[in-house]
């Protein structure tokens, strides 16, 4: 079903032009990843389709039922409401429905023996019956709580801007669209809750455009790819992957058509040069030409980032953290943490929004004190600090005296000394952005401003604090490539999977109370490992390590190679196996019946915000239980077999 038409529109900023003369449709079902190095107007390619925004030519044609609806990143909401208020805001008659029903229901409460409100009730009633409704509220508080907002009733505007954005997405992913657009949704959220919207639009049965970092989000949502590149949009039936495939093949011919340009304006000039005797037809023909091919050349690309910066030496000594602890009133952040890092360090730090990722860092840098045990920078450590958040960067400065204000001149990776100003030029901003205020620029080019300014200084240590939030991809992959060459250590806070697996070869994993875990290698190995055994802050992981014959982990240790399986050793079962293979299928019974309670309970929960953000706490922990035992069954049918046949021959 076609939805959306999308008829030469152009769009421009002043001289700059954003994208020109665009032209493509959407059907259902079609899931589009937009794809663009800052300051290419992706944003603004969102909002004109999405009707927030004019064109300055063209137009947008919309199916007359098809219903739009865009997560901006900078969402807006009603003065006083609370999350739940705004969630369920929309205008559809299921949402009305819960409104009016939660209305009524708090005016016949007030005045029990008001026949008019009983009588309204009983209305509210049927109609909730008719949409079918009853699950709704139900279901809008378990997206909250996915995304890491608990407070249901919180007013909105006491929020953070990362909460506030959660809020929205949840609102656009329960209010019913035929057109869902999302403007980098995955910033602000943690690694399991990227993981659940990802099932959740790959579910959608609706359009989706979105514009997101994320290549692994990209590459397993996305079945369509628009590239905005020097004004131009490129059209790619794929996903992310097989999409830098096609831009590969695409390049490859734009290079060998740019080759015979060359080649016949090097021929034609030697012509030119050598002077027309007569302005005959034949040679004002070959001027005409000449001409021609001089107006065929491509539009200049906007340069490739360069990192090259200089880094200061590192001695042995880096960075010592012993048993430490770190409480904010009632909450226990970090309970016995220690680490020692050593030369050349890649360390990932993940967990839940809220568990303690960022504090971490700040004990490290020195803006947070421990409330006990220690943190020892060695005597040669020089810190980089690339923080969440703008709030460090004064935007009523202009962007060349942010960074004059770091140094007026920078020592490259090969010991060059440059000016601030061609240090801004490697790092795409062009000497009339140079002069621009920092105000006026995008999320994006004030995080690529951001980290020259970190960088510059020569650091040798680095603390990243969610540095993929609002760079383009281009940008993340030269900032990989500075990681893999970078001899100095680094410590990142990331929900991106990719970026991880990408720069880290250790994970500390926040694991809840104050729980911290060591895990060697990247992020992918920690979640093959988390999914098999567990998280121990459960309790769950200790109990499955222990059925495997595998010792668990305490915080701040570092877990172990897995015990040799069953079939290494001699085809009988131990006392452990034999007593869980005759119990399993009760547990696995016993687990699935718990579960439907847990579900019913938090249908009927109704706006106890507090019972279901621990119905959704039991569900999660059931859930990776059923897991366990499914397949611990797997295992010991599979060994039951095997001694069976053995018994046979």
């Amino acid at each position: 079903m076609h939805l959306l038409s999308v008829e030469h529109i152009t769009k421009s900023y002043g001289e700059k032009m954003l994208f020109e003369d665009v032209t493509f449709g959407v059907e259902e079902g079609e899931k589009i990843g937009i794809i663009g190095v800052n300051g290419t107007g992706k944003s603004t390619f969102l909002k004109v389709i999405a009707g927030i925004e004019p064109a300055d030519s063209g137009n947008i044609a919309i199916g007359n039922r098809v219903t739009v609806r865009m997560l901006a990143q900078d969402p807006a909401f009603e003065p006083g409401e609370t999350a739940l208020e705004h969630v369920l805001g929309g205008h559809s008659p299921q949402l009305r429905a819960v409104r009016d029903y939660a209305d009524a229901l708090a005016a016949i409460e007030l005045n029990p023996n008001d026949e008019t409100l009983q009588q309204k009730l009983i209305t509210a009633n049927q109609r909730m019956d008719e949409w079918d409704a009853w699950t709704l509220e139900s279901d809008a508080k378990v997206a909250l709580a996915k995304l890491g907002i608990l407070g249901f009733n919180d007013k909105v505007d006491t929020m953070s801007g990362g909460q506030r954005k959660r809020v929205a997405m949840a609102a656009a992913l329960l209010q019913p669209s035929d057109i869902l657009i999302l403007d980098e949704p995955t910033n602000h959220i943690d690694n399991d809750s990227v993981a659940w919207l990802e099932g959740m639009l790959q579910k959608r049965k609706g359009a989706l455009l979105m514009i997101t970092h994320d290549r692994y989000f990209l590459d397993r949502v996305s079945n369509r790819v628009i590239e905005l590149d020097k004004g131009r949009a490129h059209f790619y039936e794929a996903n992310y992957s097989r999409f830098l495939e096609l831009k590969l093949e695409r390049e490859e011919r734009e290079a060998a058509t740019e080759d015979k340009r060359q080649n016949l304006l090097r021929n034609e000039l030697a012509w030119i040069r050598r002077g027309a005797k007569a302005r005959t037809t034949k040679q004002k023909a070959r001027i005409d030409r000449f001409e021609a091919l001089k107006a065929q050349a491509p539009k200049q690309s906007g340069g490739k980032m360069d990192v090259s910066v200089a880094s200061s030496r590192l001695g042995k000594k880096i960075l010592e953290i012993e048993n430490v602890a770190k409480r904010f009133g009632e909450r226990n952040l970090i309970r016995d943490f220690s680490y020692i890092a050593v030369p050349e360090d890649r360390v990932g730090i993940v967990g839940r929004n809220g568990s303690g990722k960022s504090t971490l860092l700040k004990l490290i840098e020195g803006r947070l004190q421990p409330d006990a045990g220690s943190v020892v920078l060695g005597p040669t450590v020089k810190l980089g600090w690339f923080s969440q958040e703008h709030e460090e960067m004064d935007e009523s400065l202009r962007v060349i005296e942010y960074i004059r204000e770091g140094a007026e001149q920078v020592k490259t990776a090969d010991g060059l000394m440059i000016s601030a100003g061609q240090m801004l030029e490697r790092f795409l901003f062009s000497p009339a952005m140079q002069w621009s205020l920092i105000a006026k620029l995008s999320g994006g080019e004030k995080r690529r401003l951001q980290l020259l300014r970190v960088l510059m200084n020569a650091p040798n240590v680095l603390l990243l604090d969610e540095p993929t939030n609002d760079l383009d991809i281009a940008t993340l992959s030269v900032l990989e490539d500075y990681l893999d060459d970078f001899p100095g250590v680094v410590f990142v806070v990331s929900h991106d999977r990719y970026f991880l697996d990408r720069t880290v070869d250790k994970i500390l994993a926040f694991e809840g109370e104050g729980a911290i875990t060591q895990h060697t290698g990247n992020y992918t190995e920690y979640q093959e490992y988390a999914a098999k055994y567990g998280s121990d802050s459960t309790g769950a992981g200790t109990a499955k390590a222990a059925a495997a014959g595998k010792p668990s982990a305490g915080a701040g240790a570092e877990k172990t190679e897995a015990a040799p399986r069953s079939s290494e050793r001699a085809l009988r079962m131990s006392y452990q196996e034999q007593k869980d293979y005759e119990g399993i299928d009760g547990w696995i019974a016993e687990t699935e019946e718990a579960l439907n309670a847990v579900a019913e309970r938090m249908n009927a929960s109704g706006s106890d915000s507090l019972l279901l953000q621990q119905l959704v706490e039991q569900q999660q922990q059931l859930e990776a239980k059923l897991d366990q035992l499914l397949e611990r069954w797997t295992e010991l049918n599979e060994l039951a077999e095997r001694i069976a046949e053995q018994k046979k021959n």
